[in-house]
């Protein structure tokens, strides 16, 4: 499709709304007004009011059906021009970065010269739908071409069917949510309650600090009267944290997850915009950092694997393919779907066993400094609207380089579905 050699994808920066708990601030609001306010967002911050860019990708994982074209949608009420392309996609919690690693590739092929990438979930406007033996004979009086061929149908309602089935959060093929699936993980990697707790608070300490000296305040834009993510806690400490009950596991008494290191359910939007180097000089804005790398993967979770370990096996790979190794990054960007998730990943990598059985390493990647992971806060402070966390990271972490003048970041995010998303971002 494309014989020139690669371009190189500029990230010109993000923007999201706050996040918020599920049931809060967003309640009455859906995905469509959560992702357009995102995208004007996004317009207003880089002048974009009008211009038609190359494309568009950003989705949902839970959504309506009325919401099918949600991205092109949520373009036409940006404030962008409406000739801009835009199309859905969905790779669970992965998928913003997917999005951001797609455009990406657009740009880098010479298909288009600008993007935007995101994404947006709600908790609180989930479809609610009746069993299938209702929609059944709704569907079937549809059909019927005469008044008696539309009613016959309706006489075999019963009050059952009037019981709603609500989205679940189950893997369908274990039956087990990502919170119990994740309790099966921290037992086999050995994970303490302790050291979990205290990552989960330094993702708030970080987090409302960031907010503090000013970091947001261009990243994040005030919607339905909030400025803040409101799962943030600045004043947690161990000793509170210490006090919650386990979440998914409550009969064992060997529980470990608990509602304070877990992300919550939460609501909210994400976007970034991407471009060529030449088209950023052309609109006169400035490159903060380039997506250079990505990478996918996933793992065997019904039979082989933990459900959230296909990152430990995605960045390996993305290693490889940039000639780095483990130890080769400024910035660590780990999403904290639970704290545990993260410490099996880390404690994975710094396993000579697990890398030479289940990588066919002679060796371990190894430890990276703890210091210079998720310094911002991460997903347990923000909270995690299942497909907006890919573009608050990598809005995040472009920032992160742009302040920093040089050096590279990683970044890794877990799915449902066990699978992983990955990326490495280079200082512009």
């Amino acid at each position: 499709m494309y014989a020139g050699p690669p371009r190189r994808v500029a990230i010109i920066g993000g923007s999201r709304i706050p996040f918020a708990r599920s049931h809060t601030a967003y309640a009455k609001l859906g995905n469509r007004k959560l992702l357009t306010a995102t995208f004007k967002g996004l317009v207003e911050k880089y002048g974009l009011r009008g211009q038609i860019l190359g494309d568009v990708a950003a989705g949902a994982v839970i959504k309506h059906s009325s919401d099918f074209n949600l991205a092109r949608e949520s373009v036409l009420g940006s404030g962008l021009a409406p000739e801009t392309p835009a199309f859905d996609l969905q790779r669970a919690c992965g998928t913003a970065l997917e999005a951001a690693i797609i455009i990406g590739l657009k740009i880098a092929s010479g298909q288009i010269d600008s993007g935007i990438a995101g994404g947006t979930d709600t908790i609180s406007d989930v479809p609610i739908v009746y069993p299938r033996s209702y929609r059944q004979i709704l569907m079937a009086s549809n059909r019927g071409r005469s008044a008696m061929e539309r009613i016959k149908p309706l006489l075999g309602i019963r009050p059952k069917h009037f019981k709603p089935s609500l989205p679940g959060v189950e893997e369908p093929r274990t039956g087990l949510s990502m919170g119990e699936s994740c309790e099966i993980m921290a037992r086999q990697w050995n994970i303490s309650r302790q050291d979990q707790d205290q990552l989960a608070m330094e993702s708030h300490l970080k987090m409302a600090a960031a907010y503090e000296e000013g970091f947001y305040d261009d990243l994040v834009i005030e919607f339905a009267g909030l400025t803040r993510d409101n799962n943030m806690r600045a004043d947690t400490s161990m000793e509170k944290l210490a006090k919650l009950k386990p979440a998914f596991d409550r009969k064992s008494g060997q529980g470990t997850l608990t509602a304070g290191n877990s992300t919550p359910l939460t609501d909210g939007a994400s976007a970034v915009l991407l471009a060529s180097e030449e088209w950023a000089r052309e609109h006169d804005l400035p490159v903060q950092a380039y997506l250079s790398f990505g990478k996918v993967a996933a793992v065997d979770f019904v039979h082989d694997e933990g459900l959230l370990m296909a990152p430990a096996y995605a960045v390996p790979g993305m290693l490889d393919d940039a000639g780095l190794t483990l130890q080769d990054f400024d910035f660590y960007e780990i999403h904290e779907a639970f704290a545990a998730q993260v410490l099996c990943t880390l404690k994975a990598w710094e396993s000579d066993t697990w890398c030479r059985e289940r990588l066919g390493r002679k060796q371990a990647l190894g430890s990276i400094d703890r210091s210079k992971l998720n310094v911002k806060g991460s997903s347990l402070a923000a909270g995690h609207p299942f497909a907006a966390t890919g573009t608050r990271v990598l809005a995040t972490t472009a920032k992160l380089l742009a302040e920093k003048g040089s050096g590279r970041a990683l970044i890794s995010i877990c799915t449902a579905g066990g699978m992983g998303v990955t990326a490495i971002v280079e200082a512009a």
